[in-house]
């Protein structure tokens, strides 16, 4: 008996290792640029990766993909309810990762989510293309501003995983996103 992916992406969501993460991104097919139009409600795959529990931390939302040209990566949530588009760029984030236990001080957590909208952009700051990881062509997420490529397979129509490809980290970040 196989496990379906959507079963066993719920079981992920608790905790994997990297390996247990990338079985099952290896064995998702491909997503395109036009299937990942639209906004995106994010969560992470923990796997002992130093962003895990970062981006929660910090109030993030998903991703908005409006066009290939057109994307704000960093979807974070107000403290109304709302959300805003938050500046890559202005997040120190090589520096920041080499210190993973002051990431983790609720105190700096809160300071940051108040200082977020601070860093807002209304301009996109990545774009779709199809990229080859990991032996396969799918749908890619460029950040203008970082040494990060997010690439993308899929999950369902309204489910993909995503490893965050970066500069510096050993093993990729995993995360999902879901179609709001």
């Amino acid at each position: 008996m196989t496990t379906a992916p959507a079963d066993t992406l719920r079981y992920l969501e608790h905790g994997a290792t990297i390996e247990e993460a990338l079985a099952l991104f290896d064995g998702l097919p491909p997503v395109t640029v036009e299937e990942l139009l639209g906004r995106w409600t994010g969560g992470e795959i923990p796997t002992g990766n130093p962003m895990d529990g970062l981006l929660g931390r910090f109030g993030w939302h998903g991703k908005r993909f409006d066009s290939a040209d057109d994307v704000h990566p960093l979807v974070m949530n107000r403290t109304d309810g709302g959300t805003f588009s938050l500046h890559p760029g202005l997040v120190p984030l090589p520096t920041l990762l080499r210190f993973p236990a002051a990431l983790r001080n609720p105190a700096l957590a809160r300071a940051a989510r108040a200082l977020g909208p601070a860093l807002a952009t209304r301009a996109p700051r990545a774009r779709l293309r199809t990229t080859r990881y990991r032996g396969v062509d799918s749908a890619t997420m460029c950040y203008d501003d970082l040494p990060i490529h997010d690439v993308f397979r899929k999950v369902d129509d309204d489910t993909v995983v995503g490893a965050m490809d970066m500069r510096g980290l050993a093993q990729p970040f995993m995360f999902f996103l879901r179609r709001e």
